[in-house]
């Protein structure tokens, strides 16, 4: 069954990353890590799904093949004082993300800025191409789904809309799913102040995806990367983009180990939030 398609819950962007607990083997997507020989590392993620919560996770990419500069003008830095998940611009005051980028901070904790970074290719060496610009809003789906991630998507508004140039653009939104067998660019950023990332994978069946993660995948994912392991999907940073032939196909989620044989990288499928997407920016 497809997402659905009317209501919506809002938020405020208060920065921060999915609460994980660890436990062994299994691990979620949380700032994905590409690695330099491999394609990439995947957090592992925590039992057989995240549990909810509010902890912080600090992995993201931490090598791998650097990005020619500004080759992704579509790839935002979600910052709360530092880089914590990534994000693809779909026009100039709205990004989708993952719903599992956000988290609200409560009690002791207080609330925290969040900016949306544009025009990055290192993010500590500005090359005078940046762009900072606040969040007003988040719009996590009205379906997601804490514990399947099933749903992982979010809408984030900016405060006043991005200058678009050479260095910042949109990339398009899907009019169709992407087929099995389409190499896909991913991209994001390395753990450390690393520039850009970036390395093509395939799509994989949605059978190859069901096999490699029996009763976890649903409608709204699809798998990519290397079932023979040793190689990766070569994701990028948790919500960070997915493009295929100039769509943005899909969003960092999930995945198991770190180039394991038969765990290929799990993500949302933007397609089957078209609609939901739009309404959400007319809405809004």
């Amino acid at each position: 069954m497809g997402p659905s398609q009317s209501g919506q819950e809002t938020t405020y962007l208060t920065g921060g990353r999915t609460a994980l607990s660890p436990q062994p083997e299994i691990t979620l997507m949380q700032g994905v890590m590409l690695h330099s020989h491999l394609c990439a590392f995947r957090v592992l993620y925590p039992a057989a799904f995240p549990a909810q919560g509010d902890e912080d996770d600090d992995d993201k990419i931490v090598g791998g093949y650097t990005c020619s500069p500004h080759s992704v003008p579509y790839q935002v830095s979600l910052n709360s004082g530092y880089h914590f998940c990534g994000g693809s611009l779909i026009n100039s005051q709205w990004v989708v993300s993952a719903a599992h980028c956000y988290k609200s901070r409560i009690g002791n904790y207080p609330q925290w800025h969040s900016s949306v970074r544009l025009g990055e290719h290192s993010l500590t060496l500005n090359d005078g191409s940046e762009q900072y610009i606040n969040s007003i809003k988040v719009i996590r789906h009205p379906s997601y789904n804490s514990n399947m991630l099933d749903n992982d998507i979010m809408l984030i508004k900016l405060s006043t809309p991005a200058t678009l140039n050479s260095k910042v653009q949109a990339v398009a939104l899907p009019t169709s799913c992407v087929a099995a067998g389409t190499q896909c660019l991913v991209s994001g950023w390395g753990n450390t102040a690393s520039s850009g990332c970036e390395c093509s994978s395939p799509v994989l069946s949605t059978s190859q995806c069901t096999k490699a993660y029996p009763g976890k995948i649903t409608n709204n994912m699809f798998c990519m990367g290397f079932l023979e392991g040793g190689k990766d999907s070569c994701q990028g940073d948790s919500g960070g983009p997915v493009v295929c032939q100039g769509k943005l196909q899909g969003v960092v989620s999930w995945g198991i180990g770190c180039a394991q044989k038969g765990y290929p990288g799990v993500y949302t499928k933007v397609c089957m939030y078209v609609s939901w997407i739009n309404n959400v920016i007319k809405s809004n």
